[in-house]
């Protein structure tokens, strides 16, 4: 309880084999036979000199070489290792990344103070797995199960972000409001604004779950966002075309009518380059700031894109029809 929360000083044991670079390996062997019932793991020994780390044996290399060899003949000093302050997803991005079964833990004078194992690693993974998913659908995280949850419980951890993302959708309908005169003129423009606003919302839902991801493996950085800028304004424009052709050609044929088709196809293109640059950017700047990138999914991304669609459609339907 000494270290932070979610740390890796939280989630590592400190029954682990220690070794001196000297003994031989013969000698290595018996004490991993007299000692290993007490550790957690006995893939990995660490060989420490004034309980500094100076290298790690695994104990399949202890027993394929030559027994009166030392130590410190096999043991491999280039190796990763954690601090005790390294926050826990960092342990996790790690072990994913080379593959380990084993990890020591250090403190600020590289002394060995203990060891994660894969089965602490996988209990942190489903753990921020399931905040990360809580998180995207806009419901307050928490440990019980969700029987266990009782009925007001659920929904005081649903209850804020719906009052949040229900005042922030007002601003929708106040830009509604503001283009009366163009329903009344056009009748016919109010019953595509479900279709652009789902679109919208789909597209930026889309680009942020996989920006999301794709942060969360490491895989992109916040040095990156220009390059993923272009790269997800070249997909909606892909999209947004084939999306657009296929909208105007129906419209036009249940319609007869080419300005309403031309208005909805190129609100369509506007609408889901916007929509995808936006659920590209949030999570990339949450990201950078120390914002859990995962609370620019779903819900708040929508709501955005929607006010975004709104003013892209009316001010097109505006220039269009000469409102």
């Amino acid at each position: 309880m000494s270290y932070p929360k979610d740390s890796a000083g939280t989630i590592m044991t400190t029954e682990f084999l220690s070794l001196k670079k000297e003994i031989q390996l013969k000698d290595a062997l018996t004490y991993i036979k007299q000692n290993g019932n007490h550790c957690k793991s006995i893939y990995t020994s660490y060989v420490c000199q004034d309980k500094k780390l100076i290298g790690i044996v695994s104990t399949k290399d202890i027993l394929l070489n030559d027994e009166n060899k030392s130590i410190e003949e096999i043991m491999k000093e280039d190796f990763q290792y954690v601090y005790t302050h390294t926050d826990q997803e960092e342990v996790v991005n790690i072990f994913r990344k080379y593959d380990l079964v084993v990890l020591p833990v250090l403190d600020d004078e590289k002394m060995l103070v203990g060891i994660v194992t894969v089965d602490d690693v996988m209990d942190v993974m489903v753990d921020e797995t399931s905040e990360d998913i809580s998180k995207m659908a806009a419901v307050e995280p928490h440990d019980k199960s969700y029987f266990e949850t009782s009925v007001f419980e659920h929904a005081k951890h649903r209850i804020i972000w719906l009052l949040v993302l229900m005042f922030s959708a007002t601003l929708t309908g106040s830009i509604i409001t503001r283009y009366e005169n163009a329903f009344q003129a056009v009748p016919l423009l109010v019953s595509f604004i479900p279709m652009l606003m789902d679109t919208g919302g789909n597209c930026g839902s889309q680009s942020s779950t996989l920006i999301i991801r794709g942060i969360a493996l490491n895989e992109i950085r916040f040095k990156e966002i220009f390059k993923v800028m272009f790269k997800e304004f070249r997909i909606a424009l892909v999209v947004g075309v084939i999306l657009a052709i296929a909208n105007g050609f129906r419209i036009y044929v249940m319609y007869q009518d080419l300005n309403i088709a031309f208005v909805i196809a190129l609100s369509l293109i506007v609408t889901v380059i916007l929509s995808k640059l936006i659920g590209c950017i949030l999570p990339l700047v949450a990201n950078q700031i120390g914002l859990d990138p995962a609370i620019m999914a779903s819900p708040l991304i929508t709501t955005i894109v929607d006010t975004c669609s709104i003013l892209v459609y009316f001010n097109i339907a505006v220039h269009i029809f000469n409102l």
